[in-house]
């Protein structure tokens, strides 16, 4: 794209947080198209869910933007009787379990038919695909996080999922799941959410703190000894949420070496922001990262978690960014708020690829 081609931009991208096979596997998006592409499909068929939006992301946005890896994500939605949703939503665990089944399996999938996407289960992987993004023919990286534990039907068959690739596992969404209590639904931690703790514990999952209701969020840090992050939650300093991460929580942790991605989502940047207003600038998500840089004393603590199609598309997200391949524009704003190239490498990308590291030590 012509507007970030002066860039000349240096590092790989990590973002933390993207709905790949939600969107693929829900909204019956094909990821292999050009993003104009799928635009034009889209406009031409009803789309699954008209309230996701404008679509921003596909495999050929994200090499084009220089990501190298993505938390890529396991969701399911909970489903409520009197508000029936167009797409597919569970009502029970064993439902949430065989929905996000067909979405590992398609993460898999991808990894085994595309020369362009690899699995990110084991530190030699992770080499591979940071290897390749010095040759003409770069590799997406996927790192399988699941947003919401209630596919996992007990603590006990975590060893399945992690056989398969699983990384990292977020107790809880929104609506809370038997976890654990989520930021729109509040409620601590369960006697089954400790015995999942102990089981991640075992493997050195990563814990995702996004979603999760703020008193479990202490109870987890408190709790469990592996790496902890949020892959996805903005500072609440920007926006009065329950959904956002108080500056002592960012401190918590910064403090055990995790890492808070900034969501490029204008609702959760900007206070009283919704659909139809103008779209809020790019530099407001860097005012956020900043933000975080600037209460923990140092930068190692913030990244990119875009949650880019994450139920909101084109219309929602900052006015400079016109799909995955923008995310290269972070390096030169950095650059231009006078961030060392230390700083920027890590933010844009080398902060996520040390926590993910430290993840994949046990594989």
């Amino acid at each position: 794209m012509a507007e970030t081609a002066h860039l000349s931009p240096r590092y790989p991208i990590v973002d933390a947080h993207v709905d790949l096979a939600y969107n693929a596997v829900v909204l019956g998006r094909d990821l292999s198209l050009p993003i104009d592409v799928l635009r034009q499909t889209e406009r031409l068929a009803e789309p699954a869910d008209p309230k996701a939006g404008t679509p921003t992301v596909t495999l050929p946005a994200l090499l084009k933007g220089r990501v190298a890896v993505v938390g890529g994500s396991l969701f399911v939605e909970p489903g409520k009787r009197s508000h029936p949703r167009p797409t597919a939503t569970y009502h029970t665990p064993e439902e949430a379990n065989a929905q996000a089944i067909q979405q590992l399996d398609t993460y898999r999938r991808l990894a085994d038919e595309r020369e362009d996407v690899a699995l990110v289960d084991n530190g030699a992987a992770l080499d591979r695909v940071l290897d390749s993004w010095g040759t003409d023919h770069p590799v997406l990286g996927i790192f399988v996080v699941m947003e919401g534990a209630e596919p996992i039907l007990n603590p006990r068959e975590i060893t399945w999922w992690v056989e398969r690739g699983l990384r990292g596992i977020a107790l809880s969404w929104a609506a809370g799941t038997r976890y654990a209590g989520g930021n729109a639904s509040p409620g601590p931690i369960s006697d089954d959410g400790y015995a999942l703790l102990d089981a991640m514990a075992d493997h050195n999952l990563l814990l995702d703190i996004s979603h999760l209701w703020e008193k479990a969020v202490h109870s987890a840090l408190d709790r469990y000894p592996g790496p902890i992050v949020a892959t996805h939650a903005n500072p609440r300093a920007f926006v009065d949420s329950p959904r956002m991460l108080t500056d002592d929580l960012i401190r918590r942790v910064a403090e055990r070496e995790g890492v808070v991605g900034v969501v490029a989502c204008n609702s959760m940047l900007e206070p009283g922001w919704h659909p139809g207003q103008p779209r809020v600038p790019l530099m407001r998500m860097v005012e956020a990262i900043d933000h975080i840089c600037q209460i923990v004393g140092h930068a190692e603590a913030a990244g990119i978690g875009s949650d880019l199609d994450g139920g909101f598309g084109l219309e929602s997200i900052p006015a400079e960014l016109s799909s995955a391949a923008d995310l290269v524009l972070f390096e030169g704003l950095l650059r231009e708020c006078g961030y060392s190239e230390e700083d920027i490498r890590g933010i844009v990308g080398g902060n996520w690829l040390r926590v993910m590291r430290h993840v994949l030590e046990a594989f």
